[in-house]
């Protein structure tokens, strides 16, 4: 019986598909491995300047105050250096409050690595209305970042977040990964930052984010003062 050759090509391609997909995971896991042969021997790289000198200690007529976290909550961020300031004050539109926060690593290892905020925000009765990106004006140049709306009853945040180090700024968190363990191998480097700005609102999320957008570009140029070259 004849045999159409082009359903036959057809049929060992689609073999040849199925198999290399069946391939991938154990590739992906064998690349990790190769790449995080390196991650536990990481050289520890200090901040250069406190945070809290870097840090404004108003924003645009907002006044800044400093909040400690307890011991056991730094153990469990895993954090080697903190900042946690609310400004609080009125603007131009009325009363307005900015929470930034920057949790500092020196090195990450198995088991000391940055949570994601994916994880952790939408918690303790809060809920993620939307999740889309930013791009944030800075003295570099546009980055981008992460932009949440959390609701819970009937209070509303805006929510920025992204990673910092490396010379990166960074809102994808596959892509930061990969980086992580890059510069792993190959500098032996681990050291970043995640910061997080939270600007509560009743109905204009316009004017929330405007304010967070302000900031964020104020503290992405400060942080570098303080990160490692």
């Amino acid at each position: 019986m004849a045999i159409d050759s082009g359903r036959a090509l057809h049929v060992s391609d689609a073999h040849h598909v199925r198999v290399m997909r069946l391939w991938i995971p154990a590739w992906v896991m064998g690349l990790g491995a190769v790449f995080t042969v390196g991650v536990d021997h990481q050289r520890a790289m200090p901040l250069e300047a406190p945070l809290d000198s870097v840090m404004p200690g108003e924003f645009e007529g907002l006044a800044g105050h400093d909040i400690t976290l307890s011991d056991m909550e730094v153990r469990v961020a895993g954090v080697s250096d903190y900042l946690m300031r609310n400004y609080t004050g009125a603007l131009n539109e009325g009363p307005a409050t900015l929470s930034l926060y920057i949790g500092y690593y020196d090195r990450q290892t198995q088991g000391k690595t940055i949570h994601s905020p994916k994880n952790c925000l939408p918690g303790a009765g809060w809920e993620a209305l939307a999740s889309t990106g930013a791009t944030i004006e800075t003295d570099a140049g546009p980055v981008q970042v992460n932009r949440y709306v959390l609701q819970k009853g009937s209070q509303r945040a805006l929510v920025l977040y992204w990673y910092q180090g490396r010379g990166r700024v960074q809102a994808n968190e596959y892509v930061v990964k990969w980086d992580l363990l890059r510069d792993a191998a190959t500098r032996q480097r681990t050291e970043e930052a995640l910061v997080r700005l939270v600007v509560p609102f009743d109905t204009d999320e316009d004017r929330a984010f405007q304010l967070a957008a302000r900031a964020a570009g104020v503290v992405i140029s400060k942080l570098t003062l303080a990160l490692p070259g």
